[in-house]
């Protein structure tokens, strides 16, 4: 039978192959990076073999391609595995029910062949003969290789669009995303997704908990991304409920566990959970608007944390901290601390030390993996056995470390508790501080303030009023505003005059012809610099209050975006007359409602204003007011944080 599909590889870096099998793997095992419509698979290492000796070496195929039955038929058996491939439970999709299949690697022939099977009831299966198909690996030229598609009925293929998809998939984005695994030579630093719980538990509970709770989205009165947060959560909660389910059935507990989220931020992670039937509260250092909707079952209370005996749960199962900022390298140390079956939950985001701002020690490790390892070496020196996932959260920061376990006895807790304190005030001098970062603590001519050394035995290097270490400042009640809108609008409106006249002149000469009503123009788009170049014409006191507002001049080009435009660290004047389109953007303008006119003209256009030849669009055609005859009321008025 001619083959379905082919791609053809390129190998110069000779990974094949052996990177072809790595590829496969990742289609067995992770399924989901391809398919979007599945939620995962699970390999079965228990799966009978005696079923596998009746289904394979008599099957029959009228018809069929012979050779890819005889890959089935001479198979080894350590050469079969079995997976079960698990579809995301959306009600949408045909097929929500998860599915076996046969998997054979000839590894000899770089031949993997894919039986799925069908029915199940009493535990007697049937392959599903219309369904085979064989992915092959072969050499041709060189470093020239290619990979094919093969089934055993071409024209019977059963599509159910989730679990099967059609053939022209297969050929065009499985076979395509196959080649591109098989000559990548790297290494993940992290672990796959749901590693440790059941993936199909959670695509079910996950669907069901999205329905419940999507109506947050709509009456959301952060000024944050309703569904990033409110998804995001749901996600976690998700997670956390199946985690904590399993971990019941493990224990023969009946209770369901209790928690304490420090640093809970808008708190829905903790009325999630609450909801769902665990007891638990969440503390923050400042209240938000939201809390007020979730009602009295919901409990969060507005309270600086500081490391300390006080701010010990020795009547809670878990801890939890979800982004807490300064607080989650001491999140393993007061779980170890308030009892020895308290257990933890840490979803690390910003970088920070015991004493201050996490600094890096390794330069062969991105500073997000370094930052994890510290955690995680957190959590093993305070007496717990910690484990890594990832999440399935929109966030790049999705690595979660659980410590469920210690590594001593209940017997050992003082010499564990020692240890603590020692490991502690041995990061004394690893962190950077200053007297407006919140979570850090003052140093003095490079000591920390206080005593953290002088005493092992005790405890902990206590201070006054049983803090764990002298200075720790929590983050500030009212959340600064540091994104350069605070600064002074002439200030703003110079610094961008400024450059802007420095971006023209580095390209003179260099115009586009413009056409306005019918009338064409020659347009002046200047040049583009490295974004260092910039800086080195500003003066320090200029640069020096933009970098007081987190992030400088980049910050600043991103606020004015109407006049500016950055790429791979060089900056230029936005050309609105020839904006290139790549296909993400047009997909996210696609997207996007339409703005009502009411939402136009809130604003004057630079260009007209201040450009030599004026704005590049006809005054129909921009957003922006060209005069102040054509400004517009604004008729939302503006969000405060809390």
């Amino acid at each position: 039978m001619p083959e379905l599909g082919r791609t053809c590889v390129r190998d110069p870096g000779s990974v094949l192959p052996a990177g072809f099998w790595a590829a496969v793997t990742v289609w067995v095992e992770k399924p989901q990076v391809v398919n979007k419509r599945l939620c995962g698979s699970c390999v079965e290492h228990n799966w009978d073999q005696a079923a596998v000796h009746t289904l394979l070496p008599g099957l029959s195929c009228p018809g069929g391609d012979e050779e890819v039955l005889a890959h089935i038929r001479g198979y080894q058996e350590s050469d079969v595995i079995v997976r079960t491939v698990i579809p995301k439970a959306n009600p949408h999709y045909g097929c929500t029910e998860p599915r076996r299949e046969i998997i054979i690697r000839d590894v000899s022939s770089n031949v993997v062949t894919f039986v799925p099977l069908e029915g199940g009831s009493g535990g007697h299966f049937q392959v599903k003969e219309n369904n085979i198909y064989q992915i092959r690996l072969s050499a041709v030229v060189d470093d020239e290789w290619s990979l094919s598609l093969h089934t055993v009925y071409a024209e019977s293929w059963e599509s159910d669009g989730v679990i099967y998809p059609k053939i022209s998939w297969m050929t065009n984005e499985l076979l395509s995303r196959l080649a591109k695994w098989s000559t990548e030579d790297k290494k993940s630093d992290f672990k796959s997704t749901l590693s440790l719980i059941a993936v199909d538990k959670y695509s079910k509970l996950y669907q069901s908990l999205k329905e419940k709770y999507k109506d947050m989205v709509k009456v959301w009165p952060e000024v944050t991304d309703p569904e990033k947060f409110v998804y995001e959560d749901v996600a976690i909660a998700t997670y956390l409920l199946v985690l904590w389910e399993e971990e019941r059935s493990q224990k023969q507990l009946e209770e369901k566990q209790s928690f304490v989220d420090l640093g809970c931020g808008n708190g829905l992670l903790v009325h999630i959970l609450s909801n769902e039937g665990h007891p638990g509260r969440g503390i923050d250092v400042r209240r938000r608007r939201i809390w007020d909707m979730y009602g009295s079952r919901t409990i969060l209370e507005e309270s600086a944390i500081t490391p300390s005996d006080n701010s010990l749960f020795p009547h809670t199962d878990w801890i939890i901290g979800n982004h807490s900022d300064e607080l989650t390298p001491w999140l393993p140390v007061i779980a170890a601390r308030s009892s020895y079956s308290c257990r933890f939950f840490v979803l690390p985001c910003c970088f920070f030390s015991f004493f201050g701002k996490f600094n890096r020690k390794s330069s062969k490790k991105t500073q997000y993996r370094e930052y994890l390892d510290f955690v995680l070496e957190v959590g093993d020196r305070c007496g717990f056995l910690v484990e890594e996932d990832c999440l399935r959260i929109p966030s790049t920061k999705r690595v979660c470390l659980i410590g469920k376990s210690r590594s001593y006895s209940p017997e050992e807790e003082a010499q564990a508790d020692a240890r603590r304190t020692r490991y502690i005030s041995s990061h004394a001098g690893d962190s950077t501080t200053s007297d407006t970062a919140p979570g850090t603590c003052h140093h003095d001519e490079g000591r920390i303030d206080g005593d953290v050394t002088s005493d092992c035995s005790n405890r902990s290097p206590q201070t006054h009023h049983g803090n764990w270490i002298a200075g720790f400042r929590p983050r500030d009640k009212v959340e600064p505003i540091r994104n350069c809108v605070s600064l002074p609008r002439d200030f703003i409106d110079k610094v961008v005059l400024q450059v802007a006249q420095l971006l023209l002149g580095s390209g003179a000469g260099e115009k586009v012809r413009v056409s306005i009503d019918g009338a064409e123009h020659l347009w002046n788009r200047g040049g583009s610099l490295p974004i260092r170049e910039v800086a080195e014409v500003l003066d320090k006191e200029t640069l020096q209050r933009l970098k007081n507002e987190c992030g400088g001049l980049q910050t600043l080009f991103r606020n004015n975006h109407q006049v500016f435009q950055v790429m791979n660290a060089m900056v230029s004047i936005r050309d609105w007359s020839q904006e290139s389109q790549t296909a993400t953007e047009r997909r996210k303008r696609e997207s996007k409602r339409k703005l009502s006119a009411d939402a136009l003209k809130r604003r004057l256009c630079w260009f007209h204003l201040n450009h030599p030849d004026g704005c590049p669009r006809a005054t129909n055609h921009c957003p922006y007011a060209h005069g102040a005859e054509e400004l517009r009321p604004s008729a939302v008025p503006k969000k405060h944080r809390l």
